[in-house]
């Protein structure tokens, strides 16, 4: 009697810290009673309950089985097994133990649903179909949000929308419509609609991994790097076999400068599902940044193979810069690009690494072509409003005027850390920040979306319509230091080595000076430039894989050069000596006279390891990863007279500022 009456306290203190979210606590005291225990049914059932829930399935089985053996006529251990297999993609043995739950206690609704899915994986659909409805009757809230789901699967938001809200209405801590509702809102673009619905389901549900990968996804979207960090890992360790949760920790962990980290997650994606194509991509991916090219091609090589129609590989290898694709890639590329059956985006990748690929043989021509076509494609799957570009920058002139300036400086927060690399992509400041990078107090990070948080903070929740940048106008001292700080404690998570600066090498901050130098007046402002139609160019032969919407159509890209000139020319005029301007010929040309210029206006020591920028070891985040890891050199100075006679409509927009750039126009290499 005392056995029982300690097994049965046991059974309830587990079944208590389940229901808190405490598995790892209920695992354990399930383990400890066994030790006394070994036969007991109800703990061993139990055990395997928990295995499940964390996902460890292989060892869950082993338990449900011996609870199956101890106690045959016991329907729960069948309803576990059977959800345990299906999970392992087991539908036939599934369905034998599901058969025997929902014989034993025809009551167990989620019985009837997983006979259902393991019947339809192995195509007995009308079997199926009974399995369901049985489920459904026995749950009718289940069948209402089954219906959801194919409207939402089948694009009928709206409708799916109504019949999660009916859910909601009866059940406000459904965590199923909370989940689904919060999907929809984020399709939708409304961030935050989303986040508040997913975070009310993990409220709901602490252990409900789906919802927290759901929320993480979401606050990744808001640039909430860190925030969305601790979801990800909080469902590897609920769910430690869980793929998703996996690849979406490596995926925001390579771009947050945690590279070994990522490396490792990208690996147990591989440990769990070895040819994942995502995983094997990412992983080429970080190993590239890392310098660890001979991986990198490997793991691109294992992409192929297991998803040959994926044409970002094919582009990544040929992104490389340093590799070259084989006469049997291109020949496969071709294959795939005029009578395969691609994705727009796979297309795309392969149109640019065939004209990467002629490019690099020489024949410019060849190469040009399919430049053309791989930018005209992917234009149409951007959305660039080149005018409201440039509204905004009117706006950007119109609020950071000299006097406005001049009244505020000195306000933010004082902190010297950052040093900011800005101007158009592809213009050399891969390079710039190597140079930085190899000095001993500066840590050189990634190209960090803080500034652009900031703005996005200056416009949220506004009702009166005020938002960046008119909104600056209305800051006091207390807001610019407040901001200054907001910055400074998002970029602390990617600063890993204690220096005592760091770079923030996002090109796209260049109409972001005065707000920069308004928050952060003693961080340094370095412009990278280049002359404009080797800057044009290289855009227009560079696809990203995200951002940049300018750059996939030649009058768009010279009409972002003439609006990045006009800002530059403005924060000179308005904040004259703030701002460092570095051409890339000077540099290439005149190295080391233009790493001292660099080191004296950062207020650095001089260190001869500048000068060696190429033997620094370091993760490089940009598509010029392998070029500034060898010596300076000059090959890539007007590159574009190798495409000189298509450039003319280039040149034509671009002519109102090329006389500015004359001396570069013909340089000793």
């Amino acid at each position: 009697m005392r056995n029982a009456a300690a097994l049965r306290a046991t059974f309830s203190e587990a079944i208590d810290l389940i229901n808190e979210g405490r598995a790892d606590e209920a695992e354990t005291v399930c383990r400890e009673a066994l030790q006394k225990f070994p036969e007991d049914t109800n703990i061993i059932a139990l055990l395997g309950a928990i295995l499940v829930k964390k996902r460890h399935l292989s060892e869950a089985e082993g338990w449900l089985r011996k609870a199956t053996e101890l106690a045959p006529s016991f329907a729960k251990p069948y309803e576990d097994l059977g959800y345990a297999l299906l999970q392992q993609g087991r539908p036939k043995e599934a369905i034998d133990a599901l058969l025997n739950a929902t014989r034993l206690d025809p009551s167990l609704e989620l019985a009837h649903l997983n006979l259902g899915k393991s019947l339809a994986m192995i195509g007995r659909g009308k079997e199926a179909d009974e399995a369901f409805e049985k489920s459904f009757a026995l749950n009718p809230v289940r069948k209402k949000l089954a219906l959801a789901a194919e409207h939402q699967k089948e694009g009928r938001h709206e409708e799916a929308a109504t019949l999660y809200r009916e859910v909601l209405r009866n059940n406000p801590k459904n965590v199923d419509a909370l989940r689904m509702l919060g999907v929809l809102a984020f399709g939708e673009g409304n961030i935050d609609e989303a986040e508040r619905l997913l975070r009310r389901a993990v409220a709901a549900a602490p252990d409900f991994v789906n919802a927290i990968i759901d929320l993480g996804l979401a606050l990744k979207e808001q640039s909430r790097i860190e925030e969305a960090i601790e979801c990800f890992r909080q469902a590897t360790k609920l769910e430690p076999k869980n793929i998703k949760a996996h690849y979406q920790l490596a995926q925001i962990l390579s771009p947050a400068a945690l590279s070994n980290e990522a490396i490792d997650s990208y690996e147990k994606v591989l440990e769990l599902r070895p040819k994942h194509g995502g995983a094997l991509l990412g992983l080429g991916h970080v190993l590239k940044t890392m310098g660890r090219q001979e991986e990198a091609v490997e793991s691109y090589r294992k992409c192929i193979a297991a998803k040959p129609d994926r044409g970002e590989v094919y582009w990544s290898l040929a992104n490389l810069k340093t590799y070259r694709l084989s006469d049997e890639d291109i020949a496969e590329m071709e294959t795939r690009v005029t009578g395969g059956e691609l994705t727009d985006e796979s297309h795309v990748n392969f149109l640019f690494a065939l004209a990467k690929a002629y490019e690099d043989r020489g024949d410019y021509d060849r190469g040009w072509e399919y430049y053309v076509e791989g930018n005209a494609k992917r234009r149409m799957l951007e959305h660039y409003d080149p005018v409201r570009f440039e509204m905004r920058n009117d706006a950007i002139i119109n609020v950071f005027d000299k006097k406005f300036l001049e009244e505020n400086t000195n306000l933010g927060n004082p902190d010297p850390s950052p040093i900011f690399i800005i101007g158009l992509p592809r213009s050399g400041s891969t390079l710039l920040e190597q140079i930085l990078a190899s000095h001993s107090m500066v840590e050189g990070t990634a190209e960090l979306v803080y500034i652009r948080r900031v703005e996005h903070s200056l416009s949220k929740n506004r009702v009166d319509g005020v938002n960046y940048p008119e909104a600056v106008r209305e800051l006091r001292e207390p807001n610019f230091k407040s901001l200054g700080q907001d910055y400074l404690d998002g970029a602390q998570m990617h600063r890993t080595e204690g220096a005592p600066r760091f770079i923030d090498k996002m090109p796209n901050n260049f109409p972001a000076v005065g707000l920069i130098h308004l928050i952060l007046p003693n961080a340094k402002i370095i412009d990278a430039r280049r002359y404009p139609l080797d800057s044009c160019l290289s855009n227009f032969r560079q696809l990203y894989g995200q951002g940049q919407p300018f750059t996939y159509d030649l009058t768009d890209i010279g009409e972002y050069f003439l609006e990045y000139q006009r800002l530059m020319d403005h924060w000179h005029e308005v904040l004259p000596g703030r701002v460092l301007t570095v051409q890339y010929e000077d540099v290439v040309t005149d190295f080391e006279n233009q790493v001292r210029r660099l080191l004296d206006y950062c207020e650095l020591p001089w260190e001869d390891s500048c000068l060696r920028y190429h033997e620094t070891d370091r993760p490089v985040r940009t598509a010029s990863s392998e070029q500034v890891r060898q010596p300076v050199y000059t090959k890539s100075v007007h590159f574009w007279r190798n495409h000189e006679k298509n450039l003319g409509e280039l040149a034509e927009v671009l002519s109102p500022i090329l006389g500015r750039y004359a001396q570069y126009e013909y340089i000793n290499k």
